[in-house]
Parts: structure tokens; C-alpha cells; sequence
């Protein structure tokens, strides 16, 4: 990442579970060969200028995954690293709208899934998350099923 400086990253981030009305979570997926192969990862990135977490989120979601949401809730907010003051911030989508991703062309390889969600949470279990923060993301949402 280019805006990671020694002291950790800048700027705040969101990651958003999405689950449909059959309680599937959208998952995304992608090749990162520094980390030695295929992840999977929710939608989220960094905050924009002027941009509050839940827009975001919004955003993120929206182009990541081509998903517009109804219902937003809230899952808590963490520090990144220990060296920074940025934070990554968690939501809950539900009553969701599905349409084309808007990838950038670092994203294009992305793919998005629908999972059920014990099969998400083997698959963190199981190490295939590269961030720790989609495993935290799905345990808060379970946990409050």
C-alpha cells in the first residue's frame, strides 16, 4: 500500500459483512502473490477526504461488490496497527440491492461470492483471510445472530 509509511497506516478504513436474505455473506476474492496466493477479504478500503466511516462503507461496498444497502449497523471500531492512530471501522449491511462491481484497475481480479455463513467462518478458521479484520468482522455478526 502506498499511503503506509513506517509508522503504520493514515487514514481510517471501513469493512462491511453484506448478508442477503438468506443470510449468505458476500466474500470477495483475488490473488496477492506477495502473500504467497488466493484470499478471501470483505469489501471495504480506505476514507476519503470529506468521507465519514459509514460513507465509506457505502462506497466500498458499492463498488467492490456492486451492493447497495438499506439497513446499516454499526460493529465497532479498532485500531489498525500499534504505531498509528488510524482505525478500521465494521458494519453490517442487510436489504440489499445487487448490481455491477465499479472496479478499479488494481481490483479487477476481484470476485465476488455469496457464502453461507458457518462455511465463512471455517474458511477464517481455516487461514484463507489475509486480514484479520474479515474473521473479526464475521464473528461480531454471528455472534449477535
Amino acid at each position: 500500500m502506498s499511503d503506509v509509511p513506517s509508522g503504520g497506516p493514515t487514514r481510517d478504513a471501513s469493512v462491511v459483512v453484506a448478508r442477503d436474505d438468506q443470510g449468505q455473506v458476500a466474500l470477495l476474492s483475488a490473488e496477492f502473490p506477495r502473500h504467497g496466493g488466493q484470499y478471501l477479504f470483505l469489501p471495504g478500503g480506505r476514507r476519503e477526504e470529506g468521507e465519514s466511516p459509514e460513507e465509506c462503507a457505502r462506497r466500498e461496498l458499492r463498488e467492490e461488490a456492486g451492493i447497495v444497502a438499506e439497513q446499516w449497523r454499526a460493529l465497532g471500531t479498532y485500531a489498525m496497527t500499534l504505531e498509528s492512530t488510524a482505525r478500521v471501522h465494521l458494519y453490517e449491511a442487510r436489504e440489499l440491492t445487487l448490481g455491477p462491481q465499479q472496479l478499479t484497475p488494481t481490483e479487477e481480479d476481484f470476485k465476488l461470492s455469496w457464502w453461507p455463513m458457518d462455511k465463512a467462518l471455517d474458511a477464517a478458521a481455516q487461514g484463507s483471510f489475509l486480514l484479520a479484520v474479515g474473521p473479526l468482522a464475521l464473528l461480531l455478526v454471528d455472534r449477535a445472530r
